[in-house]
This record gives C-alpha cells, sequence and structure tokens, in this order.
C-alpha cells in the first residue's frame, strides 16, 4: 500500500476512486481505521463533544487537537492524517500558520478549518507556507450558537451562489480537497463538478468525490445523538455495556 498524500487525493478527481474518510482522535483508532485501509482521517474538533462531553465544537482549544493529533499519529502508516484548526486559532493569517505548525509538528500531514471567501488570505498564508489544506464549506460547527443549531445549507438561490464562491475561494487559493457539510445534494453536486479539487461530502449526497463521517456515528459509539446523514455500521457502545455488566457480574459473584 501506498503512503496517501494530498497529491495522491487530488489526483481522484475526475475518477471512479472515492475517498474513504472517518475521524480519529486517538492511537488505537487511528491505527485500527489506517490497517483497515481509510484513505484519510480527520483530527476533527468534534473531539469537543464525542471525546470531551462538550455541547458543541466551540470550546475546543488548540492544546486539545494537539494533544489528540500526537495519539492519532502514532497510529498512522498510509493514511493523510489532517488536523482542524479550531475556534479562533486562525482568525489572522500569521496565527493560522503558526497553529499550522503546531498541528504539522505534532504529526499531521494537513490541517482544515471553516470557511472560504472570509478566510482566504489565511488559506493562502497556510498553503503559501507549504502545509497542505483541507476546505471546509457549508454547515459549519463553529458556528452553531450564532446560526442557534445546524442547518442544510443551499436552500436558496442565493446560498447556493455562496456556496459555489465559497468553494472557488478554497479552490483559488491552494486547497488540495473540500469537506461540503449538510448542503443540499443538488448543490453539492453542482460544486463537486465546477471545481478541480475533490469534494468529500458529509450530509450532502452521494455525488461528491468522497465521503467523510464521524468515527463514532459510524460504529455506534455515542448513542446519546446520532445526526440524521450518519447510517450505523455497529454498536459499540452496547458491546461495551455489555462486556461492563459481564465484568460486573463476574466480579460481583467472586465476591459473593
Amino acid at each position: 500500500m501506498n503512503k496517501i498524500t494530498p497529491d495522491i487525493i487530488r489526483s481522484w478527481k475526475g475518477t471512479r476512486r472515492r475517498i474513504a474518510a472517518l475521524t480519529a482522535y486517538d492511537f488505537p483508532t487511528a491505527r485500527l481505521l489506517d490497517e483497515a485501509g481509510i484513505d484519510l482521517l480527520l483530527v476533527g474538533d468534534s473531539l469537543g463533544m464525542t471525546v470531551l462531553g462538550y455541547p458543541d465544537t466551540t470550546r475546543v482549544q488548540m492544546q486539545d487537537v494537539i494533544h489528540h493529533t500526537r495519539g492519532a499519529a502514532r497510529g498512522v502508516s498510509w493514511a493523510l492524517l489532517t488536523a482542524d484548526l479550531p475556534i479562533h486559532s486562525y482568525d489572522c493569517p500569521d496565527l493560522a500558520v503558526r497553529n499550522s505548525r503546531y498541528l504539522i509538528d505534532a504529526g499531521a500531514h494537513a490541517v482544515k478549518l471553516e470557511g472560504g471567501q472570509a478566510c482566504s488570505a489565511q488559506i493562502r498564508a497556510i498553503t503559501q507556507a507549504g502545509i497542505p489544506f483541507l476546505g471546509h464549506i457549508g454547515m459549519l460547527p463553529q458556528h452553531v450558537l450564532e446560526e442557534g443549531g445546524y442547518r442544510t445549507k443551499g436552500r436558496t438561490a442565493k446560498e447556493r451562489s455562496f456556496l459555489l464562491d465559497e468553494a472557488r475561494a478554497v479552490e483559488e487559493n491552494g486547497g488540495f480537497a473540500l469537506v461540503l457539510e449538510l448542503i443540499v445534494p443538488s448543490v453539492a453536486a453542482e460544486i463537486t463538478r465546477s471545481i478541480s479539487i475533490p469534494t468529500i461530502g458529509i450530509g450532502s449526497g452521494t455525488e461528491c468525490d468522497g465521503q467523510i463521517l464521524v468515527f463514532h456515528d459510524l460504529v455506534g459509539y455515542f448513542p446519546w445523538f446520532k445526526p440524521k446523514h450518519a447510517q450505523s455500521e455497529g454498536n459499540v457502545a452496547e458491546e461495551i455495556r455489555k462486556a461492563a455488566r459481564a465484568y460486573i457480574d463476574r466480579t460481583r459473584g467472586d465476591v459473593a
């Protein structure tokens, strides 16, 4: 198996090869997914909810992502490991580059931030510094509080036009691929056709160049919340409960 690089991801645009991506926040998860043959792993700021127990991603700090990136990096041999820049870690281009370098030093191969046109200077500074960049447009979880919740984007002509401009901003400033989150499928398909870099969808239909899911949603490891777009392939939560109950029964039985 060849090591996945940003150039390899980009080269799959226009081919039948679909990009399979998942989040990973620690060594064993990253290693297992890497051994399974995943293309791209994301140390997402979704760790705020799935690992740290926050209600959203807005409380995640740089040190949180750096810590989890270091762990995930130790488990990766083949996949492209990307790490999120959390909220307020890229408020200006210099800050964006500095924090991106911290993530690369922690073991990431690329970085991601949320937004397109408003972050053009930051994206350009990151890519000009030689750091591979993965874009993210559509629903932006770091803005969930100001938007009052999670909402599908692209329902109006104005939103459609805005999203197309967002995608072009990421493309023109050097992004190697682009995450499309909660975008109307027909608009996500149009974006996919209109740009030269691959799109990776989450809740944005099947016509993107790849898909990404939160690992915990995929394996049923976070039963307290299940996004509508997530199709679980397992029930890890129940297996953990079952194993713990068996251990408790065995231990108490031994005592009795």
